[in-house]
């Protein structure tokens, strides 16, 4: 449980300082050119929303176990109080691994590689983007992959 802890506490040490914010109610169209500077900026932004919003959460669940230990006088409650902190880490643990994917996905804006299938090399759907700002492969190109996935599973 340490380790966990401690692979926690490494991913969300510095926050990172967010960009300034996009400007109200802007929403990338399909009407303008793919992955243009504004739209880039607005994927980039959002991605750092939501790493900062993962960190903060850590933080918190890393205060509230510095601050309770497992008290519990009773066995049943201390097993299920660790438990439930057992399940709280495992899910900081994938959320860690989450901000790898972020961090890869604001390389990949730098790298000007962002929004596009790492397979087909076609644009990602603006609509996938939204929903799945960590998106690496178009819906169809993921389903495919997935398929194939699924028949070496079941070899």
């Amino acid at each position: 449980m340490a380790t966990v802890m401690s692979q926690v506490e490494d991913a969300f040490d510095e926050p990172e300082a967010l960009s300034s914010p996009m400007p109200d109610g802007y929403r990338p169209s399909a009407d303008e050119p793919f992955m243009n500077p504004r739209q880039q900026a607005y994927f980039r932004h959002k991605l750092l929303v939501w790493k900062d919003a993962i960190r903060r959460e850590a933080q918190g669940t890393l205060s509230q176990l510095q601050v309770d230990s497992l008290r519990e006088a009773d066995l049943n409650d201390r097993a299920s109080s660790e438990a439930d902190w057992s399940l709280e880490l495992r899910t900081r643990d994938r959320q860690r691994k989450l901000i790898a994917k972020i961090d890869a996905a604001l390389r990949r804006i730098e790298d000007g590689e962002y929004g596009y299938c790492e397979v087909t090399g076609e644009p990602i759907s603006l609509g996938r983007l939204e929903a799945r700002p960590i998106a690496t492969m178009t819906v169809e190109a993921q389903e495919r992959h997935e398929r194939a996935e699924k028949v070496s599973r079941d070899d």
